[in-house]
């Protein structure tokens, strides 16, 4: 098999991920599904053999990084969802009420806001539709860095991702929060006024997340536990800036996800400094991506136009 250096670095960080997932998971004697867990694996390591068919046997390099990356994208999105739950129970105080008192003392009401949605529907409606694009967004990036030849472009937006993951998780097992969701209570009025991705429910079961834990881990039932930083206004972020070079999907993707910041308050069950949170956690991940991309381009130049 031939891999770049990047390619490299970050099977090695996957590796490691997984090593730390499966001895949790015999430690705290969690039982898992195994073939819900196998069957998606299995989609990312065809996707990386499909990209050393394309570097190898039939050599089409802007293909081989466009599936390589895809295939390492699901295969680390994987190992990062049980890593977050094998954090779990939660060995810190949570931080959400300190969260909420900086949204008040900058104004904001998560609550009072709600209450004031839940006369436009449609509004929260798209706000749903907007938030819950955020996993397709990003593989759309990929691909089209990918098949646009933007190998360096393509590498260092995986990075950034995977790097803010872990920088979002190691904050957040020390200081966790899990949102407004497991904080306030809605009016029924206003739960039944309009859909949430994150609703009371939501909140009631991470709650018991934090007090518990989890004895059985399935892809099926994956929650997002991690409120500050939101990792979704990181995404964001990664979506817009990446496809910079190119005007039209520039602000295609700036339009998009100026409806995803207040989509995660509102959506997401968020405090409105989450994003902020998200916004550090971005810069910090883009910065260190730029150093180990920057490592991978001094040990062997990328076989494909950078950018």
């Amino acid at each position: 098999m031939i891999f770049l250096p990047v390619e490299r670095f970050i099977l090695i960080v996957i590796a490691t991920l997984f090593s730390l997932d499966f001895t949790l998971i015999i430690l705290k004697g969690v039982e898992i599904d195994f073939y819900g867990y196998a069957s998606v694996a299995a989609i990312g390591l065809a996707m990386i053999a499909l990209g050393q068919y394309y570097r190898t046997i039939r050599p089409d390099l802007r293909v081989s990084a466009t599936v390589t990356a895809t295939g390492l994208f699901i295969i680390f999105t994987l190992g990062g969802s049980i890593f977050n739950y094998m954090l779990l129970p939660v060995h810190f105080p949570t931080i959400d009420g300190v969260l909420a008192q900086i949204d008040t003392a900058i104004g904001f009401s998560w609550l009072e806001t709600m209450i004031w949605l839940s006369g436009y529907p449609l509004l929260v409606g798209l706000f749903h539709i907007i938030y819950v694009s955020s996993l397709p967004q990003m593989i759309i990036v990929i691909l089209i860095l990918g098949f646009s030849g933007k190998t360096h472009s393509l590498y260092r937006f995986l990075l950034t991702g995977m790097i803010g993951v872990l920088v979002a998780m190691i904050f957040w097992f020390f200081f966790p929060s899990f949102g407004t969701a497991a904080l306030y209570s809605l009016p029924p009025a206003v739960r039944d006024a309009m859909p949430l991705a994150v609703g009371p429910e939501y909140g009631a079961q991470l709650n018991r997340l934090a007090l518990h834990g989890v004895s059985y881990l399935t892809p099926k039932d994956v929650l997002g536990l991690i409120a500050f930083p939101s990792f979704h206004t990181v995404m964001a972020c990664m979506s817009v800036y990446f496809l910079r070079h190119s005007r039209v999907l520039f602000f295609i993707s700036l339009a998009i996800n100026s409806v995803m910041l207040p989509a995660i308050v509102v959506q997401g069950g968020h405090h409105l400094t989450d994003l902020f949170g998200g916004f550090v956690t971005f810069g910090l991940a883009y910065w260190l991506s730029g150093i180990v991309v920057g490592e991978a381009n001094a040990r062997q130049t990328m076989p494909a136009t950078s950018s």
